[in-house]
């Protein structure tokens, strides 16, 4: 073909002699030391230099490990403190750097920790942070406290609660009780309490469920409604929480009623009260409104009593002071309202019981003439 009419032999390399071997392209391949790069991360050559004499004498002789023959030792074994042990130490502030243990192997034991006595002159941990002020105190609980605890806790985990809250307007409330003791001659000097633990004798006849209690009585269940009003008084103690009772508030008027009030807050606070001053009572009331700062709260039952009224503190509320022929408001007032809420048992309140017995208990207050009938 004319397109390979001068290609030779030689052309396609058939005959071509193979390139002879320089010292230019050998020297890396047959060296007996590897090419010196000048660089320092340049690879080590695997041949090892010839160590000299001086240094195979110099080279340890390696040895046997010897055994003993002995039992192989747990880690857990090598302990000197047990976990436990450890954890009481730190309790009682005890360093156990100083302790020689007693037990087996120099273990550390219970009895060398509870045993231990500083050196005269050494400050324990405990001791140190005394020094630089308690982080916590241990207090332990009073049989008062206890007893508290364990009636709340049945209250919670065997009641199921509801609760339903009001605000009400207190202002003729109030009014009355100015007057009231503007006219007592100093014999006597009303407290807002003591007009709503009135009020609430007066809700609780019209709403007889809610002076009610759960009871079981020889293996039977029955709900006892109960025809006299006692109101258990919420006080604090610097023991905790008391519920002095105020008996038969119905037929009691309000300068008795103040009266056993402070008698029996005075008792409590002193330590003097006798169980039957606070065993007993058919509704609670718990007053937080003498704190500012409290709107409103939740109050826990006092089993096994169906019901406990909350009381906040009195604000100063904006309502409408007029309406116009299309009901658009004319101006603003300010009046003084209260938030109550109560809580109660829904094994014996139900939900819309409840919400009568709030609306009761608003109306009176919001009427206040009603607790002189």
């Amino acid at each position: 073909m004319s397109a390979f009419e001068n290609f030779s032999l030689e052309d396609a390399g058939g005959e071509k002699a193979a390139p002879k071997k320089t010292e230019e392209n050998s020297g890396g391949l047959d060296a007996s030391e590897p090419a010196d790069s000048g660089a320092k991360t340049a690879p080590e050559s695997s041949k090892e230099p010839e160590k000299s004499s001086k240094e195979e004498a110099s080279a340890p002789e390696s040895k046997e490990s010897e055994s003993t023959g002995g039992r192989l030792e747990l880690s857990i074994d090598r302990e000197s403190v047990a976990p436990g042990l450890k954890k009481l130490a730190l309790e009682k502030g005890v360093p156990l750097g100083q302790i020689k243990g007693s037990g087996p192997k120099g273990r550390i034991t219970r009895e060398d920790i509870e045993k231990y006595k500083p050196a005269a002159g050494a400050a324990t941990p405990a001791a140190a942070t005394a020094a630089g002020g308690a982080t916590y105190e241990d207090v332990e609980a009073s049989s008062m406290r206890k007893t508290i605890a364990s009636r709340l806790v049945q209250s919670m985990n065997q009641n199921p609660h509801y609760f339903v809250s009001s605000s009400i307007s207190v202002g003729k409330l109030l009014k009355l009780r100015a007057a009231l003791n503007a006219s007592s001659n100093g014999k006597f000097k009303l407290s807002v309490n003591d007009l709503i633990v009135k009020a609430l004798s007066v809700a609780a006849r019209k709403v007889p469920a809610a002076n009610s209690s759960w009871r079981e009585i020889d293996g039977k269940i029955v709900i006892r409604k109960h025809y006299q009003v006692d109101v258990s008084v919420a006080v604090a103690t610097p023991v905790g929480l008391m519920t002095p009772i105020v008996r038969n508030v119905g037929g009691l008027g309000l300068e008795m009623i103040s009266s056993q009030i402070k008698e029996l807050g005075a008792k409590a606070r002193d330590g003097k009260l006798k169980p039957e001053d606070y065993q007993g009572g058919t509704i609670t009331i718990s007053n937080m409104g003498m704190n500012s700062a409290v709107e409103r709260f939740t109050a826990v039952i006092n089993p096994p009593q169906a019901c406990i009224v909350a009381v906040g503190t009195v604000k100063k509320v904006a309502i409408p002071a007029g309406e116009a022929e299309d009901g658009t408001p004319t101006g603003i007032e300010w009046d003084d309202q209260i938030v109550m809420q109560g809580s109660f048992d829904h094994k014996v309140v139900d939900g819309a019981v409840g919400g009568d017995f709030m609306k009761e208990l608003k109306q009176v207050i919001e009427n206040p003439l009603q607790l002189l009938l």
